[in-house]
């Protein structure tokens, strides 16, 4: 029967169409279909194993659900390095002394030594100077050839009792550290530093008073080498952990370098760089160098794999977002992301809006991508919100090729601020916002006619130029001593002076006077005036030299020049003011670094659209942080530590050892909620090996 049956299917099989299927093969049909359908799952999954995906593949998969650059990178080079040595002060008037043998002093007879100095024991012990520790931090960004501040201690144990009046010799900074059974070893030059010393010129106890005078800082003091490599600090970008692969990298590079790039014989060179498949290298574009954070907000705020179609649809979704107040701030950086013609037309309507805070936000991002139609946005939120100001100043100062704006500029310099008191408006002369517009017009052109300067130097400086002949010698012109700025500005007069980044002296009334009589001091130089003469004598006293006199007119800016030749420096002017001003011999006031700031509160009306009108139960936000302000206006606050921590790059990384340390990046001014938190002071850090100016 089996044989029959075997026949039958063989023959079913041969000739189906003649004879149909009979019970035995319909059975053996089903049979296999139904084992094919057990089966078919197994061998799917065999083959999905055999074929083992590419490291492309998987880095497709990994990224595809991350939209922006800032979810997948952290930004490092944001930590400030801080460097260390020790050098001599000399000029002091009899208030130096010896140090006792220490750590300090075997190192600083080293480097004289290697300097040539025959008998350093006995330059030591001379009473008119002084063994001192020199402490700098250097900034993110710096460039080769930058200036930097300078801070310098008398050790405890000194003989010395006062810094006033000392010059800094030349001294090489350093980052320091101390290795184990091997003492104290010093990294490669990373700076130069040099100048006399500005000590406290403010009222201070008398307990503290001597501790004050120990103590002091060289503005712009320094200059930055570049270390062995004699490069600039770098920016960077590195790659989460779990990203990390060489076509994502290469990915974020060609994203960014789209939107930003160099112009170079003709080629464009983008300003990101895949360097390893974890770390992007990061150039700043001439337009944000004064605001790199502004930039590093950008960078994290351009999305990658996003069609144009997808873009068109988020940039309808950001033209709602800008024209919203709480998000505004987002929604303009992104949109500067971008960086469009059409992205362009939504930041213009946006400055049109009845919202000045939209408006600001708006204007803020056209001024960066190049666009000056909210320039005239920028100085009302510069003029009438102390929020916005240094952002509004900042962004001012990006637009250089703009008329219109440097004119506007003048005018806040020139013109008083109307601001709302108590009900009743009131023209108030700002020494922030006239100061803050002059900063940035200098940026703009520094040789513009309200703002260019005078380089202020001492008679010895001019001689040690000139030969026994007359003639001028050949060669580098020296750093003057100061920089004078005369700014032809009606209203109330102003007398500033910055003890930050640069030595500098601005007269906002080119004319002000002295108010006699005077009997004033400048270090050795004593300015005197009886009652009612319009003659000032300025006399200089020094052991061993001969006496000089000048006269001059009561006419301030004549007497700082009288000053200046007789060899005064800029701490030496910096005591005459502030003398001046407490016997009332300033026509106005006298005010240091009146900077305007970053993270002050802005009050958002929950209306929302007539500035200057705060609604009942209006909401407090915070423009910006402390620590992030624009580098022309550098915030004066200690650093602080970040509280937010990214995954950590490659131990012993070669391209930035600094990974350890990623720094939290914010969308730059973007405003956040205030509230109590905000005011916790983080533990510093460490302050290195010379351990001199941890205050206690």
């Amino acid at each position: 029967m089996f044989q029959n049956s075997h026949g039958r299917l063989c023959r079913s099989s041969v000739n189906p169409v003649r004879q149909g299927p009979t019970r035995w093969s319909r059975m053996v049909w089903v049979g296999l279909l139904v084992l094919g359908c057990l089966t078919q799952d197994g061998c799917q999954k065999m083959r999905l194993r055999a074929q083992k995906p590419d490291s492309d593949e998987v880095e497709e998969v990994k990224t595809r659900s991350l939209s922006y650059i800032g979810d997948q990178v952290a930004v490092t080079g944001l930590h400030q390095i801080q460097i260390e040595s020790v050098g001599l002060v000399v000029n002091l008037d009899g208030t130096g002394g010896d140090s006792p043998p220490s750590l300090y002093r075997r190192l600083l007879i080293e480097d004289m030594q290697k300097r040539g100095v025959r008998s350093p024991q006995s330059l030591l012990q001379d009473p008119n100077s002084t063994l001192v520790v020199v402490r700098a931090t250097l900034p993110p960004a710096i460039r080769v050839g930058e200036r930097f501040d300078v801070e310098v201690a008398i050790p405890e144990a000194s003989d010395a009792s006062s810094l006033r009046g000392g010059y800094l010799l030349e001294a090489n900074l350093a980052e320091q550290a101390m290795v184990p059974g091997k003492g104290p070893k010093s990294g490669h030059t990373m700076g130069k530093a040099e100048g006399p010393i500005l000590v406290s010129t403010g009222d201070v106890g008398e307990g503290s008073k001597a501790s004050v005078l120990k103590r002091g800082r060289i503005p712009g003091g320094g200059v930055y080498t570049g270390g062995l490599l004699k490069q600039d600090r770098l920016l960077g970008l590195y790659l989460k952990n779990e990203l990390r692969g060489g076509r994502q990298t290469e990915r974020i590079s060609e994203a960014i370098g789209r939107r930003f790039f160099d112009m170079v014989q003709g080629r464009k060179v983008p300003m990101a760089k895949a360097k390893t498949d974890q770390y992007i290298e990061l150039r700043v574009p001439e337009r944000y160098r004064e605001n790199y954070m502004h930039y590093l907000s950008v960078i994290r705020a351009i999305a990658i794999n996003e069609s144009t179609v997808e873009q068109r649809e988020r940039m309808e979704r950001l033209r709602r977002k800008l024209f919203t107040p709480e998000s505004a701030g987002r929604g303009a950086l992104e949109l500067e992301a971008i960086g469009s013609a059409e992205a362009k037309l939504i930041l213009r309507e946006g400055v049109q809006h009845p919202n000045a805070e939209v408006r600001f936000y708006a204007a803020d991002a056209l001024a960066y991508m190049g666009d000056a139609h909210g320039a005239r946005v920028l100085v009302d939120a510069a003029r009438d919100e102390p929020a916005f100001r240094v952002f509004a100043l900042a962004a001012l100062a990006t637009l250089d090729r703009d008329r219109e704006t440097i004119e506007s500029l003048r005018g806040l310099i020139t013109q008083p601020t109307v601001e709302e008191k108590e009900g009743n408006r009131k023209e108030v002369w700002s020494a922030e916002t006239r100061y803050g517009a002059f900063r940035a017009l200098e940026t703009i052109d520094r040789n513009h006619e309200i703002v260019k300067g005078e380089s202020i130097y001492g008679d010895s400086v001019l001689r040690s130029l000139e030969t026994p002949d007359g003639e001028k010698k050949k060669g580098k012109k020296p750093r003057p001593e100061f920089m004078l700025h005369l700014v032809d500005s009606p209203g109330e007069p102003l007398v500033h002076m910055t003890r930050h980044r640069k030595s500098e002296l601005a007269l906002f009334g080119a004319d002000q006077k002295l108010r006699t009589p005077l009997s004033l001091e400048a270090g050795r130089i004593l300015v005197t005036a009886p009652s009612g003469s319009d003659v000032v004598t300025v006399s200089r006293f020094e052991p061993g030299r001969e006496s000089q006199r000048v006269q001059t007119s009561t006419r301030l800016a004549d007497v700082v020049r009288a000053v200046g030749k007789l060899d005064g420096s800029y701490p030496d002017i910096a005591q005459l003011l502030v003398m001046a001003e407490k016997q009332s011999n300033l026509e106005g006031r006298l005010e240091f670094d009146a900077l305007p700031k970053a993270g002050r509160i802005y009050y958002r009306d929950k209306v929302g659209t007539i500035p200057g009108e705060l609604a009942q139960g209006a909401t407090k936000v915070r423009v910006g942080n402390e620590e992030q302000a624009p580098n022309i206006f550098p915030s004066l606050a200690p650093v602080k530590k970040s509280k937010e921590k990214f995954a950590e790059g490659p131990v012993g990384s070669p391209e930035d050892e600094a990974a350890k340390e990623l720094e939290s990046v914010g969308d730059g001014f973007e405003s956040t909620t205030a509230n109590a938190d905000d005011d916790d002071t983080a533990a510093p850090r460490k302050r290195g090996l010379l351990n001199l100016f941890q205050r206690k």
